[in-house]
């Protein structure tokens, strides 16, 4: 019984950092991972950028690096937490349980 709750909180806790990150996190990483990309991009190419298609590529990948990033963290966060409040419950069941006897 003790891995079978601590792994469903661990699922109801990614599955939460999903919805976090769908809400929260996909706009802002976006974001930040195009400024960043614009940085780079002015670094290695100068600014102002030229509309080609190496800094878009820069611009997309520092993105699409940013969205993932926190996609990784979020969920790793999350699930962590869910575990934890799983591992909580099944230790608190077991000193009651093993109170009573």
């Amino acid at each position: 019984m003790r891995t079978t709750l601590s792994r469903k909180t661990a699922y109801i806790g990614t599955g939460a950092g999903l919805v976090l990150f769908a809400i929260f996190g996909l706009f802002p990483s976006s974001l930040l991972g195009g400024a960043t990309g614009i940085t780079l991009a002015g670094l290695f190419l100068g600014l102002p950028l030229d509309p080609g298609i190496v800094s878009r590529a820069i611009v997309l990948a520092s993105m699409l690096g940013g969205v993932v990033f926190a996609g990784i963290i979020i969920l790793a966060v999350m699930s962590t937490l869910g575990w934890l409040v799983g591992r909580l419950i099944e230790g608190s069941a077991q000193t009651k349980t093993s109170g009573v006897a």
